[in-house]
């Protein structure tokens, strides 16, 4: 992270999204067990955030939602959405709905 991006920059917001494990290719059958109790019914949302200026990538965490939406009807086809971070509580581009 450079001294350039130490002030608050435009940066591009996207919706992280957690891979899966690719040991489970081939034969020889299931090799970690299959969990079935599952408890929650939402998932916490995590956002992705790439600075502009100096493409530093961090995540940053939000409460727990059924419905997440980012940018709503503003968003074009390709184009990426970008706001200004500041602080936590001061996600003024952001709706989610719980």
């Amino acid at each position: 992270m450079s001294s350039i991006c130490m002030a608050f920059k435009p940066h591009k917001v996207t919706q992280y999204k957690t891979g899966k494990a690719s040991e489970q290719s081939g034969y020889g059958g299931q090799t970690k067990p299959v969990f079935h109790k599952k408890a929650k019914t939402t998932k916490k949302v995590v956002l992705r955030l790439e600075s502009t200026v100096c493409k530093y990538k961090m995540q940053m965490s939000l409460k727990r939602c059924k419905h997440f939406e980012l940018g709503g009807e503003k968003k074009t086809k390709g184009a990426a959405l970008t706001f200004v971070r500041r602080s936590r509580s001061h996600l003024s581009m952001l709706n989610a709905n719980a």
